[in-house]
């Protein structure tokens, strides 16, 4: 069965944003959907092509006019995903990946059930987790702290997906991510790989 939400949801440093390029690389029909944040932007980050870089009243001022379909305050910045993007997307047929939080993925496939696949990306365990946060060496030690906490609660709700990936091994998780999605963009199964 076609799906043109294709929703991936993971802990921060469990490898979301590497299996969503992935998939990105190997299903030209995918396009990223981009959301909106209020974060502020990363050096390399472009707006409009990593995220909608927003105020946070440009973000309440979308809020209350019901331009987003989900939402979430993350560490003191706001998420959330564009209705606009969304449907403009299903009515010409396209197919849209999503990088999200675990409640944003839940909203989008409360928002379009027959559309979307949830696909959650899990580390292999909470130790392996906070080395990759820390090798990162893009937050402080409270930060690690915080995004450590919430990805215990976010593990609690990965039976919620469609489909889940621990992420072992790299090469192994992108391929496996690949096997997953294919039957949902193209309508049928890859070749079967050996892994």
């Amino acid at each position: 069965m076609i799906k043109h939400l294709i929703v991936l949801s993971a802990p921060s440093g469990a490898g979301k944003t590497t299996v969503a390029r992935h998939l990105l690389e190997k299903f030209p029909q995918l396009a990223f959907s981009v959301s909106a944040t209020t974060r502020a932007k990363r050096p390399n980050e472009v707006h409009g092509r990593d995220y909608f870089f927003l105020t946070s009243e440009e973000f309440r001022n979308r809020l209350a006019n019901g331009d987003l379909i989900e939402y979430e305050e993350i560490f003191g910045n706001y998420y959330g995903t564009l209705k606009s993007v969304v449907q403009n997307a299903l009515s010409r047929g396209q197919f849209l990946i999503f990088d999200v939080d675990v409640k944003g993925a839940l909203s989008l496939q409360k928002s379009f059930p027959e559309e979307t696949l949830l696909l959650f990306v899990a580390p292999p365990d909470m130790q392996t987790l906070e080395q990759r946060l820390r090798s990162r060496k893009t937050e402080t030690d409270e930060q690690i702290h915080l995004r450590l906490t919430r990805a215990e609660m976010e593990m609690g709700h990965m039976e919620s997906f469609d489909k889940q990936l621990i992420n072992t091994d790299l090469a192994e998780t992108l391929s496996k991510a690949e096997e997953i999605a294919a039957p949902y963009i193209t309508g049928s199964p890859l070749q079967s790989k050996m892994f």
